[in-house]
């Protein structure tokens, strides 16, 4: 965390999570908002716990998928319980399914590393803590769900935990990113709909698990194909942006992901571009075939993004060109991690057809940064094309700034 985050994202992250252990803990002293009835928290924990698990594979997709925003329809389960649980239990429930979704999910994506997991965690458990706290304090939480009274408790319940929600994870979002844009901090408008509807499926939650429990497996399923058809709709995006051959970012995607650290980097922050070629990469095409040359860059392209950081954007430009984005990086470490790239790709070995072995494969880089090399993007991209010129005029298998 020290080393990938932010100081003021560390400070706001801690303070959140200390909010939300102390929040509970009092909550349960003072026994605020009264008994638990355990049989409806052990409920929620199964039916969450359950639901998790039946849409594991897509929600690991989902979340490696994700931009700053994911639609996370463990909600439903939230908005259930506080309307059926003190505000204490409702964030511990928060806090069960998190956990489970940490071990069983979200622990081997590389998206979501540990310390961006416990804040998180913390923000569900404030919203959801909010939520049930409002209808206890307005004794709304009294109210029976089949008059209207009830349903305008589960509508004041639905809003306060997403505009609380809302608020933490758009500010966590812009301490971490510095991103200014709303499609960043606060999601699509695309986005909030899929959330409204899975706080609606929380209320139908709600409703069976009061009048009639065995009702509850009617919103399960809606819940999984809802699941399932964010999941094609975000496939459906990556497949726009990726390039087939080597599965990294296409010139569209990595121009729009760096467009972003662009727009951020302006407001006082640096970032550097490597330029990388495959030199001699028209011989393994005339020699082995286009198809081993496809195998070929596809390996180059694992060993590049091997060798960069886990923050790093690589994209591929065409041809043998590969282009890698380096956020807050700028003189020695630049080019230590674009040494790192150039040795990377001389240690490969491919078999081909069985037998063959490709060796020796080598890569020209060219590295230039903004604000040195140029006040645009564009200016910077044209001072990398030029460096990794430079580089082949040179000899190749070398670094040029």
């Amino acid at each position: 965390m020290w080393s990938v985050a932010r100081t003021r994202w560390i400070g706001y992250a801690l303070v959140t999570e200390v909010a939300a252990v102390a929040a509970t803990v009092t909550a349960m002293v003072v026994d605020f908002g009264g008994a638990v009835q355990f049989g409806w928290f052990a409920a929620l924990v199964v039916l969450g716990v359950g639901q998790a698990e039946m849409s594991r594979r897509s929600e690991r997709l989902r979340r490696w998928m994700s931009g700053q925003t994911h639609i996370n329809v463990t909600s439903v389960w939230y908005l259930a319980g506080a309307f059926l649980l003190p505000p204490a239990w409702v964030a511990v429930l928060a806090l069960v399914l998190y956990l489970h979704l940490w071990l069983r999910v979200w622990r081997n994506v590389r998206t979501r590393p540990a310390h961006r997991f416990a804040a998180s965690t913390a923000w569900a458990m404030l919203s959801c803590f909010a939520a049930s706290a409002i209808l206890t304090v307005d004794h709304l939480n009294d109210a029976t769900l089949n008059t209207w009274h009830g349903v305008l408790a589960l509508g004041i319940a639905a809003a306060v935990f997403e505009a609380v929600n809302t608020a933490l994870v758009a500010a966590g979002i812009y301490l971490y990113t510095g991103s200014r844009q709303s499609a960043d901090l606060i999601g699509t408008w695309e986005d909030n709909a899929f959330e409204f509807a899975t706080l609606c499926l929380g209320g139908l939650a709600a409703l069976a698990l009061v009048a009639q429990p065995v009702l509850v497996v009617f919103v399960v399923a809606p819940l999984l194909l809802l699941h399932r058809y964010l999941l094609l709709k975000q496939q459906l995006q990556v497949a726009a942006v990726t390039d087939e051959k080597t599965g990294l970012l296409n010139t569209a995607g990595w121009h729009v992901l760096a467009s972003r650290e662009f727009t951020r980097a302006r407001r006082g922050g640096e970032f550097a571009v490597l330029m990388i070629d495959l030199d001699h990469f028209k011989r393994i095409n005339d020699t082995y075939g286009h198809l081993t040359g496809d195998e070929v860059l596809a390996a180059v392209a694992v060993a590049i993004e091997d060798a960069v950081r886990q923050t790093d954007t690589v994209g591929r430009f065409g041809g043998e060109e590969f282009v890698v984005l380096l956020p807050d990086t700028a003189g020695p470490h630049v080019l230590a991690i674009a040494e790192r790239v150039r040795v990377a790709v001389g240690e490969l070995r491919l078999v081909v057809g069985g037998a063959s072995e490709i060796a020796g494969l080598s890569v020209s880089v060219g590295v230039a940064g903004y604000p040195g090399s140029g006040d645009t993007l564009e200016k910077v991209l044209r001072s990398a094309d030029a460096a990794l010129y430079r580089a082949k005029d040179a000899g190749r298998n070398r670094v040029a700034v």
